[in-house]
């Protein structure tokens, strides 16, 4: 479900037509829809009342403060990934006892920032991290919350890039090696033991990789409970898999049909760590036409939106949907790569794509770009980067403005002796 639909063949978000916003606004922008937001964030917190659970947006997803603090005040928490996406949740308002810490290169003083805010913890990546974790804590006179992430190697079905539960992957610990990473956090001082992570991978398609995941995470618990220690917390990860073009995408109540009866078995409060599921329909891109270009053997479809606003095309070879602002009846249908200005021939939104013929000065509009749309943005070929705009009803807020080339060189210095 999200709330940009056609009415007249005019693109709307919510109740504003999405052509007035880029003629006030100009183009390429980002475009997101605070109801949309907020009902897929009620979906998945409905999907899994049955059992103590605590939602996590994932902030790498969309880390925009107006919509970190759009997800606080549904009540959601936040998975963190680095002191920059911590500072960012606290500023929106996010609980900190709502707060994991996950991520394998943690720094110490990222580690002493988060025990100074008092998160509910930290997710342990590997055996040195543990020990710096303990030395930071006992150092400081306090005391981690710590859940071991746990490699189960299990295989999600998904783009080789975002596979991360599989046991050639950087992320997590071996299964294996879990127990015995577990006993030492026990024994050191600074340390106190209260969960288990796990997660597998992003755009997961199908419950059986997690029931997979979770039948191994289940029996774990039961272990650490024997030893004595007081596992309160499942952290699941996150992952679900979302529609971008022709996917057929369970809905949340199809995910928590599967995963709550084992879940139950564990006995502890659930974490979710969600964010695409959220996100990703929330948003779009919008960009203008430049030109029309012919080639020997392609037709290609220049716009001022490029790799470096939206890379997923590029990175994952990711197929978003693209159709016009504005619908043109009898529009014939051609074959056309998408592309944008940077200098790369990396540098596409869609590659051999039928749609409607465009003329200079059409909109487009990329769907499905609300999660790792902006937030993976960069200024390769000293481009500025776009403004974020977020519509409810009929208001539209702009939440980033537009860089400007001044912002390009900001922080930057000539040495005078150059």
């Amino acid at each position: 479900m999200n709330d940009f639909t056609y009415k007249n063949g005019a693109l709307y978000c919510e109740e504003l037509r999405v052509a007035d916003i880029a003629e006030k606004v100009g183009t390429p922008f980002y475009l997101y829809s605070r109801n949309t937001f907020s009902s897929h964030y009620k979906a998945i917190d409905e999907a899994f009342g049955d059992i103590p659970h605590l939602v996590c947006y994932s902030v790498k997803t969309n880390s925009n403060v107006a919509i970190v603090s759009l997800m606080a005040s549904q009540g959601a928490g936040a998975d963190v990934v680095s002191g920059g996406e911590l500072y960012r949740a606290l500023q929106a308002g996010v609980d900190p006892k709502k707060i994991v810490f996950a991520g394998l290169g943690k720094t110490e003083a990222e580690i002493e920032y988060a025990l100074k805010e008092g998160i509910l913890m930290f997710n342990v990546e590997s055996s040195q991290e543990l020990m710096l974790i303990n030395e930071v804590a006992t150092r400081t006179g306090t005391e981690a919350p710590i859940a071991v992430r746990v490699n189960p190697d299990i295989d999600p079905r998904t783009h080789p890039y975002i596979a991360t539960g599989l046991k050639q992957s950087k992320f997590g610990i071996p299964l294996a090696q879990a127990m015995a990473e577990y006993e030492v956090a026990q024994r050191l001082p600074g340390l106190n033991p209260i969960g288990i992570h796990q997660h597998i991978g992003s755009q997961i398609l199908d419950s059986a990789p997690f029931e997979n995941s979770l039948t191994k995470i289940t029996n774990l618990a039961k272990s650490l409970r024997v030893l004595g220690m007081d596992i309160r917390y499942v952290n699941i990860g996150g992952g679900f898999g979302i529609q971008y073009t022709d996917e057929e995408a369970p809905a949340p109540e199809q995910f928590a049909s599967a995963l709550v009866p084992l879940l139950n078995e564990t006995g502890c409060t659930v974490i979710m760590e969600v964010g695409r599921m959220i996100a990703g329909n929330a948003g779009i891109l919008v960009t203008s036409v430049l030109y029309n270009k012919q080639g020997e053997e392609k037709k290609f479809v220049v716009v001022d939106a490029a790799m470096n606003d939206l890379i997923r095309p590029s990175l994952y070879q990711a197929a978003h949907q693209i159709a016009p602002v504005v619908q043109k009846d009898g529009a014939p249908e051609v074959k056309v790569d998408v592309v944008g200005p940077v200098c790369e021939s990396g540098d596409f939104l869609a590659q051999d794509r039928e749609l409607p013929e465009v003329q200079s000065g059409d909109l487009l509009a990329v769907f499905t770009a609300g999660a790792y749309g902006f937030a993976m943005s960069s200024n390769y070929n000293s481009r500025t980067r776009v403004p974020e705009i977020l519509v409810s009803g009929r208001k539209a807020y702009v939440i980033r403005r537009r860089e400007t080339y001044e912002d390009l060189i900001r922080g930057e210095a000539i040495p005078e002796d150059l």
